[in-house]
């Protein structure tokens, strides 16, 4: 006999035994005629404890591995923010040969990278931007003719910082200098190095430079 069949015809006659019979009749009465009965449905009962046992500890497992991916995730953001905290950089015009004097004030482009830590100078504009907030110490130094003056300003944003400078000299062949600042910079200033009008410097590999590096993370 097909199984619903049958599970169909057990149903009917239960239904029929409640109508007639008490329930403790009805309990005996299948029992004795259905002995694997009460077997069948002990293995249902355990299989579904079973099931919800596997259930809640896949939920448990889901959890810890949900825990474990945050944790990784913080730990890659902390150390993104350490290496960010990583900054110096050294660069020197290059070339051989005065730059200037222009008509106007002219951002110098330092194109020889010395050391780039951090990646935050760029070669192609001058500039370094800070990856993050801190105090940061930079110097430059530059090499010039004395025919001609000179005038170099360390550059924060739009505001000038400090200068170096020398005046044109008919018996000075050629001029050094340079000057330092500590800055206190927020994430994504800007500094950078100018020549002002109508003056010049000699560009060098060795000797006209621009150097910055993070002291302090604020």
């Amino acid at each position: 006999m097909n199984f619903r069949v049958w599970l169909l015809v057990w149903f009917c006659g239960l239904t029929l035994a409640e109508d007639e019979l008490g329930e403790s009749q009805v309990t005996t009465d299948i029992k004795s005629c259905f002995p694997n009965m009460c077997k069948l449905l002990k293995e249902f009962k355990a299989m579904k404890e079973k099931l919800k046992a596997m259930e809640t500890n896949m939920n448990e497992k889901q959890e810890a591995l949900e825990t474990r991916l945050n944790e990784n995730e913080s730990l890659v953001l902390e150390l993104k923010k350490k290496e960010a905290q990583k900054v110096a950089f050294s660069a020197a015009t290059g070339g051989n040969g005065a730059c200037g004097p222009f008509t106007t004030h002219t951002t110098i482009i330092y194109r020889k990278v010395i050391t780039n830590v951090g990646n935050a100078y760029n070669q192609n504009t001058g500039i370094f931007v800070a990856p993050v907030a801190g105090i940061y110490y930079f110097t430059f130094f530059y090499h010039a003719g004395g025919n001609q003056p000179v005038s170099l300003a360390l550059m924060k944003n739009n505001e000038l910082i400090v200068t170096a400078y020398d005046l044109k000299s008919s018996y000075d062949g050629s001029d050094n200098g340079g000057n330092a600042a500590f800055l206190q910079l927020q994430q994504g200033d800007h500094v950078y190095m100018r020549l002002l009008a109508t003056t010049h410097y000699f560009g060098n590999s060795h000797i006209t430079t621009f150097s910055g590096v993070l002291l302090h993370p604020l």
